[in-house]
């Protein structure tokens, strides 16, 4: 069984088990999470696709850590102006364990 969920404006398929990096919740390590924007189920006899989402379906899940990615430099010049800028971005994330679809 998998299902289709809608979080920090991105769309993910999880499976019970999986281990997604999402982008940051505002919720403490080691605690449980519930995402109620299931977009689609999909089972053995089929999907169920919901408009726009399924009507008491959610899934459930454990946080497991908060973090920052790793550093990308942001660079941007303009030629022949000697006008240019340096600086550095690390986008935070949280990193959750699937463990149950209740659909």
């Amino acid at each position: 069984m998998y299902a289709i969920i809608e979080t920090g404006g991105k769309q993910y398929k999880v499976e019970a088990g999986d281990i997604v990096f999402i982008e940051k919740l505002d919720a403490q390590e080691e605690s449980e999470y519930t995402f109620d924007k299931v977009i689609a189920v999909g089972a053995d006899d089929g999907i169920k696709v919901g408009a726009p989402y399924v009507d008491g379906a959610s899934v459930s899940a454990k946080v497991v850590k908060n973090g920052k990615g790793k550093k990308i430099t942001v660079f941007t010049y303009k030629p022949k102006k000697n006008e240019k800028r340096k600086l550095g971005h690390r986008q935070p994330y949280t990193k959750v364990e699937i463990s149950a679809i209740n659909a």
